[in-house]
C-alpha cells in the first residue's frame, strides 16, 4: 500500500463524517428544542449514561455539560443497579445513548429511571427502538453508515452523537445566558482561566501616567514617549482624552519636519484613538490591539477618566494572550 492509498483511506473517513454531520444537522428538528428546554426548565441535574463506545461519548458530553453551566454526571448503567442509582433525582433529567436503542444495560437504566419519574432524553440512531419508543424525547443520530469498512466499529455514529451533545450544551448555555465571566468562574485554572479572568484593571499602569494637556509642545511629548513606554495621553480642559500619540506618530511627523519640538502636540495626536476600560476583560483589548496594529491604550473608567496604560507586553506576561 503506498502513501497515497493511506491518505486516502484516512480522507474517506474524514468524508463520511462529515456527511454525516450534515446530514445530522438537515435532521435537526423539533425534538432538538423540547430536549433544550426540557433540561433548561429542569431543577436537578443532567445525568449521562450509555455503555461502550457510547458511554464515552457520555463522558464527554456529561463535562461539556457541566463546563459551561447545566451541572451533569455520567452514569454507567451497570452500575446503576448495583447502588449508584442513589445519585438520581426526580427532578433530573436523563441523557441515554445507544445506537442500536436496543442496549439490555441502557433499556434497564430505562426501566429504573421511569419508575423515579426521571424524564429521559433519548440519543440514538434508530428512532424506532424500544429506548426511542419509551423516552420523553429522542435526538436523531442516525447515520447511514460506520466509517469502519465492515460497517462494524462506532466511528460516524459516534461523531454524530457527540456532535449532538456539543449542540445541546452550547444551546443551553445561550438560553441561560452564560457568559465569559461564568465560563472563567467554572475555569480558574490554566490558560483558559487566566485568559478570562484577567480584566485590564489587574495589570494596567496606574502611577506615573504619561498625560500632557493639549497645549503641550512635542518636546515634552518626546521626553513622556521615551520614558513611558512609547505612548502619551493629551487631554483637554475638563480632563477628557482628546487624542494619544506614540512614538509611531513621532517617526512620521520627523520624516517632513526638521523641528519637532515647538509643534504642539494638538497638531500630531490621534484624535479617535483606541481606548480600554478597566473592567474589561483582557482578551477583548488584546484583539482590539491585534486588530489595529497597536501596543497600547489609555484606560478609563466609568466617568471617562484616565485611570491607567495598559500594553500589549504585560497583557502577555499575564498569560492573555
Amino acid at each position: 500500500m503506498t502513501h497515497k492509498d493511506i491518505v486516502e483511506r484516512g480522507r474517506r473517513v474524514l468524508r463520511m463524517e462529515t456527511e454525516a454531520l450534515s446530514e445530522a444537522e438537515r435532521r435537526l428538528g423539533e425534538d432538538f428544542a423540547r430536549a433544550v428546554e426540557c433540561i433548561a426548565r429542569s431543577e436537578g441535574r443532567v445525568i449521562v449514561s450509555g455503555a461502550g463506545k457510547s458511554g464515552l461519548v457520555g463522558r464527554k458530553i456529561a463535562a461539556t455539560l457541566t463546563s459551561t453551566g447545566t451541572p451533569a454526571t455520567f452514569l454507567h448503567p451497570a452500575d446503576s443497579v448495583h447502588g449508584d442509582l442513589g445519585i438520581v433525582g426526580e427532578s433530573d433529567v436523563a441523557i441515554l445513548i445507544s445506537k442500536s436503542g436496543e442496549s439490555d444495560e441502557v433499556l434497564g437504566l430505562l426501566d429504573h429511571l421511569k419508575r423515579l419519574g426521571v424524564r429521559t432524553i433519548a440519543l440514538t440512531s434508530n428512532a424506532k427502538s424500544t429506548l426511542a419508543r419509551h423516552s420523553d424525547v429522542t435526538l436523531d443520530g442516525w447515520v447511514k453508515e460506520e466509517a469502519c469498512p465492515h460497517d462494524l466499529a462506532p466511528t460516524t455514529s459516534t461523531t454524530v452523537a457527540l456532535a449532538l451533545g456539543d449542540a445541546l450544551a452550547i444551546a443551553l448555555l445561550e438560553e441561560k445566558g452564560f457568559d465569559a465571566d461564568d465560563f472563567a468562574r467554572l475555569h480558574p485554572g490554566g490558560a483558559i482561566g487566566r485568559r478570562l479572568l484577567t480584566r485590564v484593571a489587574d495589570v494596567m499602569v496606574t502611577e506615573k501616567l504619561p498625560i500632557l494637556p493639549d497645549s503641550a509642545t512635542m518636546r515634552q511629548a518626546v521626553v513622556l514617549l521615551a520614558e513611558r513606554r512609547g505612548i502619551a495621553i493629551v487631554t483637554n480642559g475638563n480632563g477628557s482624552v482628546a487624542g494619544v500619540i506614540t512614538t509611531g506618530d513621532l517617526s512620521r511627523l520627523m520624516e517632513h519636519e526638521e523641528n519637532v519640538f515647538p509643534i504642539t502636540v494638538s497638531r500630531v495626536m490621534n484624535k479617535t484613538p483606541k481606548i480600554a476600560h478597566a473592567d474589561e476583560l483582557g482578551s477583548a483589548v488584546v484583539y482590539r490591539m491585534e486588530q489595529h496594529g497597536i501596543i497600547a491604550m489609555p484606560v478609563l473608567d466609568e466617568k471617562d477618566r484616565v485611570v491607567g496604560v495598559i500594553h500589549l507586553h504585560d497583557l502577555m506576561r499575564a498569560g492573555v494572550v
